[in-house]
């Protein structure tokens, strides 16, 4: 009986794929040594048949490879209007800024707004984290009606 190796990287686990395969070895053999050594929950089989795949076809790399993910449909432009739309009218909700940016999902909008923008809602209006010219921890109406007076 061999000792089981607990939780293997990745780029570990693949390595040993590409040793098996260079030495001819079958895919449903590599992975029976592999649940031999590294436990149950190291790799499917058809994981495995899928990497032997990728190493005979030429690929050589081993560790993960940068994913592209799904582009960000937020850029500092789509940011200034979504500011230029709040500052026109303050009262406006995410639902009604999406109907204003239908390309952009609630969630998003509603990170832009708070984390992009730093607005929170004050009394049904969209007003600055912190406002300038008001003592820290002393945002009041007043002081928000002064900096922002109603249109």
């Amino acid at each position: 009986m061999f000792k089981t190796i607990a939780n293997p990287a990745d780029c570990e686990v693949r390595s040993v794929i590409r040793f098996l395969n260079a030495k001819k070895v079958k895919p449903a053999e590599m992975h029976r040594q592999l649940v031999e050594i590294y436990g149950e929950n190291v790799m499917t089989d058809g994981m495995v048949t899928k990497w032997v795949r990728q190493f005979n076809d030429g690929h050589t790399n081993v560790h993960d490879e940068a994913w592209s993910g799904r582009p960000s449909v937020v850029n500092d432009h789509l940011v200034a209007k979504v500011n230029e739309k709040i500052r026109e009218n303050r009262r406006l909700t995410i639902r009604m800024l999406f109907d204003e940016f239908p390309q952009i999902s609630k969630t998003v909008l509603h990170e832009i707004v708070t984390n992009r923008l730093n607005y929170h809602k004050l009394c049904s209006r969209w007003a600055p984290k912190m406002l300038k010219g008001c003592p820290q921890n002393e945002v009041t109406w007043q002081c928000f009606e002064i900096l922002y007076p109603m249109q």
